[in-house]
């Protein structure tokens, strides 16, 4: 996963963006933790974004950790 700020246009992207994360496996807190931060800075812009393509242990452990790892942000 490449840097959130390098990949994403926050502000021109249309109102629901979806992540295709098919064929990418979560190994560890900090890619949840990268889309996590990309998830609520879409979410600042008033945007819906949508993760899908996970499956098995990295679906696990994306829905284990997500919103644990950025709350407060």
């Amino acid at each position: 996963l490449l840097g959130p700020k390098s990949q994403f246009d926050y502000a021109g992207d249309p109102n629901r963006v979806i992540i295709d994360l098919t064929d990418a496996d979560i190994w560890d807190a900090s890619t949840v933790a990268a889309l996590d931060a990309v998830h609520s800075k879409y979410a600042a812009k008033g945007k819906h974004v949508e993760i899908v393509g996970l499956d098995g242990a990295s679906l696990d452990r994306y829905r284990r950790l997500s919103g644990e790892l950025t709350s407060g942000h």
